[in-house]
């Protein structure tokens, strides 16, 4: 049941009419019947595994909160947290180690496991990581009830993609007196279309002429490529972003709040901004700052040991995205711009007050070239596999010469002209949310000028929306 599906629309607006009916004492539960149907709509064979996830991180909280020595509070923590990794393991990374120690050794030694990825297995085994390790550095007594805590693991509008929520703001919440708010109904309802519009209409677009072009990157033209690669950037921020934007929004229809995700990434000025700045994936980058990245020192450490820390950080994430050497290729590219971008700031500093740079334009160069490293960086996101991704960068080299040549031959269909004219809305609308977000000066304006925007929106889903059903990029993961 994806969210860009009329299924999930009904399956919410019921659940919406039950839930505000029902006592404010009940109502916990009622969420917690309902995650765990709608996780079954994908594999009903891998509830047990959400439930049992769920049901060793409760029990490890337990222990550790009624350990009495330090070095015992240790030993459960640290069985907890294995334990809550072992399913990722198995699931998601033993083939890729076995393929690639077979390959090594050039023989099968390790035989694949050929196991189905559960959905949201990444999202839901950080949630239970990051609960455990709180409780351990006392950030939050451990959750008593059993029920809650696995409502807080498998609360269904983040389950499967994000935000990925600490316990320490969600827990209280549980508890909390919900009352039918209009405001907070009418803001959910406000995100979830912005959302869908995201989705449907802009990275679904966008993902037809994608899949295309990077299925066969030898073949074609090597302007489809340029092409390609620049809509990929939009394509998976459309989508993910657009996946945050309808959790976050129905979790606030139903009196809940889940932290943003995304605040207009493209915008940042620096590698450093876009991803430690609360840019991009805020509750994956904010938890590996704060259950990787500090524990190990952060940057209280020498220069060389602060270098390692970064590299470190950025190949396990990339490992986190997905059991594929193009991941750890993209993670370490990302950990590479950070250590540049700090070792060059005092010469980039230097250089834009001897040619006086005006504020504006050095920020305009520094989103500019930020952008474009980063969609470099995309490539070995989105390739199936290194090879690709070194033909297709290759490609694009050769092409640069001869982009104005090429573009004057090549046929711009309709719907690459519509995509392009959609990611231009979507840069005006970033650039006025950086300045107030757009729904808060929506809200200022008469009502008539509101619903011309709603019905704007609806039109569009219907008429230029892909409705295809297309999986959400980060659900893979």
């Amino acid at each position: 049941m994806l969210f860009n599906s009329f299924s999930f629309l009904a399956f919410f607006a019921i659940l919406v009419a039950i839930y505000y009916a029902l006592p404010p004492k009940f109502r916990w539960l009622l969420l917690l019947a309902a995650s765990i149907y709608f996780y079954s709509t994908f594999n009903a064979g891998y509830v047990l595994l959400l439930l049992a996830s769920a049901l060793l991180a409760y029990v490890a909280g337990l222990g550790i909160g009624a350990a009495q020595e330090p070095g015992r509070k240790k030993l459960v923590a640290i069985a907890g947290v294995l334990a809550s990794l072992a399913p990722l393991f198995v699931f998601k990374y033993f083939d890729f180690f076995a393929g690639s120690l077979n390959e090594l050794m050039q023989s099968s030694v390790a035989p694949a496991l050929g196991l189905l990825l559960p959905a949201g297995l990444s999202f839901f085994s950080f949630s239970c990581v990051s609960y455990i390790l709180d409780v351990y550095q006392n950030r939050l007594a451990a959750e008593r009830h059993v029920g809650r805590f696995t409502l807080y693991v498998s609360f269904f509008p983040k389950l499967l993609a994000g935000p990925i929520e600490r316990a320490t703001t969600f827990l209280p919440q549980v508890l909390r007196p919900v009352r039918f708010d209009p405001e907070g109904v009418t803001a959910g309802l406000q995100l979830m279309l912005w959302g869908l519009f995201k989705k449907v209409v802009i990275a679904d677009r966008l993902a037809v002429f994608v899949d295309t072009a990077y299925k066969n990157p030898e073949l074609g033209s090597p302007l489809a490529l340029v092409i390609a690669t620049y809509f990929f950037a939009f394509q998976i921020y459309c989508d993910f972003s657009g996946y945050s934007d309808i959790a976050i929004g129905a979790a606030r229809v139903l009196g809940f709040n889940l932290m943003e995700n995304f605040r207009r990434p493209y915008m940042a000025t620096s590698a450093p901004e876009f991803w430690g700045k609360n840019r991009w994936h805020i509750s994956l980058s904010n938890w590996f700052r704060d259950y990787m990245y500090i524990p190990m020192g952060g940057s209280k450490v020498g220069k060389p040991r602060f270098y390692l820390n970064q590299v470190a950080v950025f190949l396990v994430s990339g490992l986190w995205h997905g059991a594929n050497w193009t991941f750890v290729v993209w993670g370490g590219l990302n950990g590479l711009y950070q250590i540049v971008t700090v070792m060059t700031a005092g010469i980039r500093e230097k250089l834009g007050r001897i040619l006086r740079v005006p504020g504006v334009v050095g920020s305009l160069v520094g989103s500019l070239v930020t952008f474009h490293l980063v969609t470099l960086a995309w490539v070995f996101f989105r390739a199936s596999s290194i090879s690709d991704a070194t033909t297709i960068l290759a490609r694009i080299a050769a092409a640069v010469p001869r982009l104005p040549t090429l573009v004057a031959s090549y046929p711009f269909t309709d719907e690459i002209v519509l995509s392009i004219i959609l990611i231009g809305v979507l840069l005006v609308v970033e650039i006025v949310d950086e300045k107030r977000a757009l729904w808060e000066r929506l809200g200022t304006r008469p009502v008539y000028v509101r619903w011309a925007v709603y019905y704007a929106l609806i039109f569009a889903l219907v008429i230029l929306g892909k409705w295809g059903l297309k999986q959400f990029v980060y659900m893979q993961f």
